[in-house]
């Protein structure tokens, strides 16, 4: 069993002349192919008037990781990082970074898309947008 911390964004693209992305980090302890156990789960919401570039989604999964009190690798889909390699991408985080490879990854990778596109749709909701 190894733990991992499964990030997915919702709202990389412009609505009323901004964007309003929700991060959503699952903190599991997971098998090869299954979730042991959700450890924690954390969301939060980030505005921008500029497309994000990836030092801004990198600081965006930083922030929202940082309140996770679990530790483990970082775990996202190549898109979410723009599809560069992961060389480049590990080098920027204070963390250990991976893009995800076994079922257990992308079943939690799964369940943190879910999670961030719910709250982006409740937070448009309140926001009336």
């Amino acid at each position: 069993m190894f733990d991992i911390i499964a990030v997915d964004i919702s709202g990389r693209h412009k609505i009323d002349g901004y964007y309003l992305m929700v991060c959503a980090a699952v903190a599991a302890s997971v098998t090869a192919d299954h979730i042991e156990k959700v450890n924690q789960v954390n969301v939060r919401s980030f505005r921008s008037e500029s497309a994000p570039d990836v030092p801004f989604v990198v600081r965006m999964i930083e922030e929202t990781v940082s309140e996770i009190r679990f530790g483990g690798t970082i775990v996202t889909e190549p898109g979410d990082m723009y599809n560069k390699p992961q060389w480049l991408i590990d080098s920027m985080f204070s963390g250990n970074f991976k893009y995800e490879e076994s079922l257990s990854e992308r079943l939690c990778m799964q369940l943190a898309h879910h999670i961030s596109l719910s709250a982006r749709k409740l937070l448009l909701r309140e926001l009336d947008i």
